[in-house]
């Protein structure tokens, strides 16, 4: 029969045989440390978008200009990730377990361990807390920058289109519930004349406007619409023929200009979007990782000072 071999008490192959029938993870401890550092980290936040607000102004010239508000933002979201992840750290170090006959180094790894669980726990609780909002602002910025990109070459066209058929059904060019402004004065060009007539018809020019929206909307203007509206601009005006067709030309390039610089002025907008975009989601990348270091790091220290008190 064999019997089982007696090792020295004390000794590490007694120690190696002796299996805990607890867990090595103190979870009150994790749970405490994680709600402590998901409590600071919302209670910092709100502090931070205070202040944030606070030093900004809707004024030009006034308060802290959009670059220092964003590094603002950047250097508070480190900020906010050491100290509350290092204070749940040094919360779950301090209240864990006090672990006997563990060698120093798997102490100094549970520790860390403990702190690294606080810190994921926290993260976890608060990203939850803040889904609603934080998926409602990503939301809202891609979707202006896509809009913005996607609609910024009809946006001219649309504008014409709608001025043009509001001018025909008020029978007003020049009304204030008539044609949008810009359409208003690509029309209005048209008819420009030495000696203005207070008679000149409405209803002629009402269906200039709609040609030269439909023109804008199409990139050019057909031979039949030009002759047409050169005849009609001709017998308001009282210019010749080649004259009112030079005019066309001009009010069609102007308008593929404004449409141009208008699809521009989104673009970059959609781009400097997508860049700040990027940052902020690298720089609360490189928060978080300072924030898993300091809750390891405080777990361990609190964890030293519990196992000095004998």
């Amino acid at each position: 029969m064999e019997t089982s071999r007696a090792y020295p008490a004390g000794s590490p192959a007694s120690l190696g045989n002796r299996e805990s029938f607890g867990s090595a993870v103190s979870w009150g401890a994790v749970l405490a440390g994680a709600f402590v550092a998901t409590a600071t980290y919302l209670m910092l936040l709100v502090a931070g978008a205070g202040l944030g607000l606070a030093s900004s102004s809707p004024w030009s010239g006034d308060g802290a200009s959009a670059k220092a508000i964003g590094v603002g933002a950047i250097v508070w979201l480190v900020v906010i990730q050491i100290i509350s992840a290092g204070l749940g750290g040094y919360i779950a170090g301090r209240l864990r377990t006090k672990w006997v006959d563990v060698h120093s180094d798997e102490v100094y790894f549970r520790d860390t361990a403990h702190g690294f669980l606080v810190w994921a726990l926290g993260a976890t609780v608060s990203a939850f807390l803040m889904t609603a909002g934080v998926s409602s602002a990503i939301s809202g910025v891609a979707n202006v920058g896509a809009s913005a990109a996607s609609g910024a070459g009809t946006a001219a066209t649309s504008a014409a289109t709608a001025g043009a058929a509001s001018a025909a059904g008020n029978g007003n060019a020049g009304g204030g519930s008539g044609m949008l402004p810009s359409t208003q004065y690509f029309t209005d060009t048209l008819f420009r004349s030495d000696r203005p007539d207070a008679s000149q018809g409405d209803a002629a020019k009402a269906e200039v406007g709609r040609i030269v929206a439909t023109s804008i909307a199409r990139g050019n203007v057909t031979p039949e619409d030009k002759t047409y509206v050169a005849r009609v601009i001709s017998n308001q005006t009282g210019v010749d023929q080649a004259t009112a067709e030079k005019r066309i030309d001009d009010t069609i390039n102007k308008a593929k200009q404004a449409a141009d610089q208008a699809k521009q002025k989104a673009l970059e907008a959609a781009d400097a979007a997508r860049k700040a975009a990027a940052g902020f989601a690298l720089w609360a990348f490189i928060s978080m990782l300072i924030g898993a270091f300091s809750s390891t790091f405080a777990a361990t220290r609190g964890g030293r000072t519990r196992d000095a008190w004998k």
